[in-house]
Formats: structure tokens, C-alpha cells, sequence
């Protein structure tokens, strides 16, 4: 038997309402790091069997009271861990308190038997790198196997691969800010011209389903996308070039044009968007469908960074560069361990989705001939071309819901810029306004503002019949693709098909009306 503390005693009646006598002895088996353990506090027959008054003196009374007011305090108190709510565990650490109990399991208390807060976090940094993240992060710890066939979308298979066993890596830099420095050396390799900040950059590599496999890195923030990949291809970097194989395929973006070689060179497949030609203005049909169908895969790479960026999104102070790509690593293996898979797809679902999208991108842009054939360019009377007399009524356009949108845009994206674009085009009674040709029923025609040129203005075209959406065709980069819309294309038929018919489908407010602007209109 031990005698419980007084801390014990106020943590208890704080816990189960049960106020034991100054220097009350208990078990030592139920007390933990000088508290009870919280089983014994919550044991109802405990609580049933202790009916008898407490005579407190008046310094008990006050001490308690003062064990009390923190409780009511919005800052949190560690001491004892059983204090902090399960709320607060996700929101100060992004785990549950059970994951967040496993984490450290992997740091013992030999690891981080410094007393010093700054040497405790290095001891916790090396046990994790060194007990936890080789479990979860590096090419070592994961077979390609396991990759094909734990990792892997039925959808990427049958885009890329014809449904045959292979890995499919999808790949991208990612950015953290640092301070300027003040070596000058230092300041000029790690300024970086596309972002106009100092950052380096770690190189994260995922599956089709967003599973980390590596975090390369970091490298200075000067080296491009192209240039780290011929690194890591080079220099056999965690051993890439023995866990890959010939025929393999690597889906990355257009920064990774110099890189296709090296790749190629090892037997590295890649899958990238598609560049337009000399004097091209506009890709073709068959260009901008491969396109679409590289960033239908691609997308996963881009929330992978973003998981790790929602951790590491401050500036990070230039002293702890030599720990960045380590903290980077530790992030990643809380990710695949802890978080769910990006993408829990459906084999069955994917099937009938890769034989859609395969089908449509065989497909001609059958509205874009007949605009370029039949001169429909010119919005003119000669060409039979006619403001609707009622701007944005369209009675027999067809009523689309949520679902019907996202099959024809192949995805959500193009359906979150939607009401940023109609927003700018809206008069005052909520209508913009419509191109008809009395020649051509069922074919619509409207100009849509560039998001990132004022002098830009593209026209779209959209072909309907009753019940469906049966072509598109717009004026910009990617607007001759079939499979899916671009996001001109998508605006127009998000309000007409959508928006209008839904009090709740509302756009974005123009915040410059709360502002002075001396610019002309």
C-alpha cells in the first residue's frame, strides 16, 4: 500500500466525483506516474462503495480549487497524459490518441532519456528515423510487388499498362520555404525563379492509389524536376534502378521532359501531358484526350504532397535544413501508416471506367469540325449567329444533377472553377448572355473570360439535345478534348444544366466591391 498523493486525490474527484480523505492509501498496482490509473477511476463499484463524508481542511479546500481552475483553462495541460481530450490529440497532432500512442511506442524511454527539451526532439527524430520510418518510407521497404498488386488502380493498369502487371509510379517535386541566408552561395541555389521564393526540394514518389513509396531528397531549390530524377536514375539512389524494371511506367508532369531519356535509357515507360507544336495554338483532339488521361492518374501525387505540406507548410528556419528531408521522411511513413489510401477504388468500377475513357479518347471532336467547316467562328448575322433575345434562358437545355457533371467532366476539378467563372459573367438578374444560330438547333455559343488574361475572351460551343449533352468545343489550349471539358465548357454547362435550377449552386463574391479601384474597367 502507498499513500496517495494530493494530486492523486484532486485528479480523481475531478475524474469521478469521488473526494478521498487526506492521505488515503492505495494499491500500488493502481497508480501510475503518481495518478491513478483511469479504469480504476471509472470502476462504478468502486464509486458505489465509498459513501462516507470527507472533512477537508480549509488548505485541502484550497488546493483543490486550485487543481480545478486549470481544467477550465483553454490551454492544454500534459501532466497527466490522460488530461488531454481525443480532440485534442487529432487537432494538435492530426492521430487519434490510439495512433498517436502507437507513434511513440517507436521512441522509447532510453531514446529519449535526455532532459532538455532541444536534445529530447533530436533523440525522438533519430528513434523514429531509425525504429519507424524504414518500415513505411523507401524503396527498401516495399517490394514492387507489393506495389502491382496492394497499390496499384485497375484504371491506371488499363490506361497505361493493357491491364499487365507492372509498377506504375507517379512522381513530383515538392517545395519547403526556408529563410533567406545570409552565405550567398546558399541564397543564390536555393532561390527558385517559378515559385520567386527560397525552398528546396524533396522528390516524393507514390503509387496510382497515393501510397508513399520514397521521399528523395531534399535538393537545392535552383535543381529542377528533370534535372533531380537524372540524379536519382545516375547515382542508383536508394537503389531505384535495381527495384524498377524494364517496362515499368513513370507518370509525371511536362517538367520532366529532360528527363524522359534517362528513363528510357533503364526501360522506364513514362506517361506525360502532351506539348503543342511549332505554331500550334491549340492542342489537338488526340493530344489534349492523352492529356487528360495522364492527369486522371496523375492527380494522386499532387494530394500526396499535400498531405505533406499541411505539416511542413511554415518556413522552415535555416538551421534545421540539415533535418528537413528527415522530418519530410517522418511525415510521409505517419501518412502510409496512419492515414487511409487516397484512393480505395473499385476494380469493377474502374473497369467500366478505363473502357469509357479509352473509347471516348478514340474519338474525334465531331462539334469542332463542324464550327471550322461551316465558318462558325464569326459571331456575326451573316453567319447566322443571334443574341438570345432572353439572356441565360435556355428552356430546353437539359437538367443535369452532381452525378451527371462529374461523368462528363471525368472528375471535380474543372467543376470547382465553375462558379468562379459564371460568377464574372452574371448581370444583374443572374443571367449571362447566349449565342444561338436558328440554323443549327440545339447548339449554344458563349464567350467566356481567361481567369489569368484580361485581353483573352474564348469562345465556347456546346451541342445538346433533349435529356443530353452530345458535344463541346472551345477556343482554348485543351478545349478540343472529348474526354472530359475544359473548365470554359464546364462553366457554361454548370450554370445552364445546374445552377439555374438549384437556389443553393451559388458562385463566389466579387470581394472587389468592397474596395477602391483607380484602374478603368
Amino acid at each position: 500500500m502507498v499513500v496517495v498523493s494530493a494530486m492523486a486525490i484532486s485528479d480523481m474527484f475531478l475524474r469521478s466525483g469521488v473526494l478521498l480523505q487526506s492521505k488515503a492509501r492505495s494499491c500500488a498496482e493502481h497508480i501510475k506516474n503518481g495518478f491513478f490509473l483511469p479504469s480504476i477511476c471509472n470502476e462504478e463499484h468502486f464509486k458505489s462503495n465509498l459513501t462516507q463524508p470527507t472533512t477537508m481542511s480549509g488548505s485541502e479546500v484550497t488546493r483543490l480549487l486550485r487543481f480545478l481552475e486549470p481544467k477550465t483553462s483553454t490551454k492544454l495541460k500534459f501532466d497527466p497524459p490522460g488530461n488531454i481530450s481525443p480532440e485534442d490529440y487529432l487537432n494538435l497532432t492530426g492521430l487519434t490518441k490510439d495512433q498517436f500512442d502507437d507513434l511513440t511506442s517507436f521512441a522509447t524511454a532510453e531514446d529519449l532519456r535526455h532532459s532538455r527539451v532541444r536534445r529530447t526532439l533530436t533523440s525522438a527524430r533519430n528513434a523514429l528515423l531509425k525504429n519507424f520510418v524504414p518500415l513505411h518510407v523507401g524503396f527498401g521497404h516495399i517490394t514492387r510487388d507489393e506495389v502491382i498488386h496492394r497499390h496499384t488502380r485497375t484504371l491506371a493498369k488499363e490506361l497505361f499498362a493493357h491491364g499487365l502487371d507492372v509498377a506504375i509510379l507517379a512522381l513530383d517535386g515538392t517545395y519547403l520555404y526556408v529563410q533567406k541566408s545570409g552565405n550567398y552561395t546558399f541564397l543564390r541555389r536555393s532561390f527558385c525563379v517559378h515559385k520567386h521564393r527560397h525552398l528546396i526540394k524533396p522528390m516524393i514518389v507514390v503509387t496510382t492509389t497515393g501510397y508513399i513509396v520514397s521521399v528523395l531528397g531534399p535538393y537545392v531549390g535552383k535543381n529542377n524536376d528533370a534535372s533531380i530524377l537524372n540524379h536519382i536514375v545516375n547515382e542508383n539512389v536508394e537503389k531505384f534502378r535495381h527495384w524498377i524494371q524494364e517496362d515499368d511506367i513513370a507518370v509525371v508532369d511536362r517538367g520532366f521532359r529532360d528527363a524522359v531519356q534517362h528513363l528510357k535509357d533503364v526501360g522506364v515507360k513514362t506517361e506525360m501531358p502532351s506539348f503543342l507544336g511549332p505554331k500550334e495554338k491549340q492542342f489537338q483532339t488526340n493530344s489534349a484526350n492523352h492529356s487528360r488521361l495522364v492527369t486522371k492518374i496523375r492527380w494522386v501525387v499532387e494530394s500526396a504532397n499535400g498531405y505533406v505540406w499541411k505539416y511542413l507548410d511554415r518556413v522552415i528556419p535555416n538551421s534545421k535544413i540539415p533535418y528537413a528531408g528527415d522530418y519530410t521522411r517522418i511525415v510521409a511513413a505517419i501518412c502510409n501508416k496512419y492515414r487511409s489510401p487516397l484512393i480505395a477504388g473499385n476494380d469493377e468500377d474502374d473497369l467500366l471506367t478505363a473502357a469509357r475513357l479509352i473509347s471516348m479518347s478514340r474519338r474525334e471532336n465531331l462539334l469542332q469540325a463542324m464550327v471550322e467547316e461551316e465558318g462558325l467562328d464569326h459571331l456575326t448575322k451573316s453567319s447566322g449567329w443571334a443574341l438570345l433575345s432572353e439572356p441565360g434562358v435556355v428552356p430546353d437545355f437539359p437538367k443535369l444533377d452532381e452525378s451527371d457533371l462529374r461523368t462528363l467532366t471525368v472528375g471535380v476539378y474543372q467543376l470547382k472553377l465553375a462558379p468562379s467563372y459564371v460568377q464574372e459573367h452574371l448581370d444583374e438578374h443572374g443571367n449571362f448572355d447566349i449565342f444561338v444560330r436558328e440554323q443549327s438547333p440545339g447548339l449554344l455559343c458563349i464567350k467566356i473570360q481567361s481567369r489569368h488574361m484580361s485581353a483573352i475572351r474564348y469562345k465556347c460551343w456546346v451541342g445538346y439535345n433533349e435529356g443530353a449533352i452530345n458535344g463541346w468545343y472551345c477556343k482554348c489550349k485543351s478545349g478540343a478534348r472529348v474526354v472530359g471539358m475544359c473548365a470554359h465548357i464546364t462553366a457554361v454547362v454548370w450554370h445552364l444544366s445546374y445552377q439555374r435550377h438549384d437556389v443553393m449552386a451559388r458562385g463566389v463574391r466579387n470581394w472587389t466591391d468592397a474596395l477602391i479601384d483607380t484602374a478603368e474597367p
